[in-house]
């Protein structure tokens, strides 16, 4: 990918990055490279997680009960930690989602229909 397309992808804002995590692993265990992988994917490959902040936020959501890891080995055949969301994750995950969706809307509200831009 060009330097340029790298630029214009979208940043995270602060908290939303827990927030995919969860999301990602409500799909299913997976190992942070496939987590990141996986969020770049989704969205189109606007958003681009980087190692810097993947693994802290994994080791932060671990110590926050809401996911868990244990050792396995990756479809490359390497040792890899896996993560999966616990109960506590999932309830979180919920009341993330609908905070986000809330949010989202208010903004939403606020800029005004796309057709109003000039």
């Amino acid at each position: 990918m060009s330097t340029q397309a790298e630029r214009a992808r979208l940043a995270l804002l602060q908290g939303t990055l827990d927030l995919l995590i969860l999301r990602t692993l409500m799909l299913g265990r997976q190992h942070g490279q496939g987590i990141a992988r996986s969020i770049q994917e989704t969205s189109g490959d606007e958003l681009l997680v980087e190692h810097g902040a993947l693994y802290p936020a994994l080791q932060r959501l671990e110590d926050q009960g809401w996911i868990r890891a244990e050792w396995g080995i990756s479809e490359n055949n390497r040792r890899a930690r896996f993560y999966s969301l616990t109960g506590t994750g999932r309830k979180r995950l919920v009341n993330e989602t609908s905070r986000w969706r809330r949010l989202a809307a208010a903004i939403a509200r606020v800029l005004g229909p796309e057709e109003a831009r000039g």
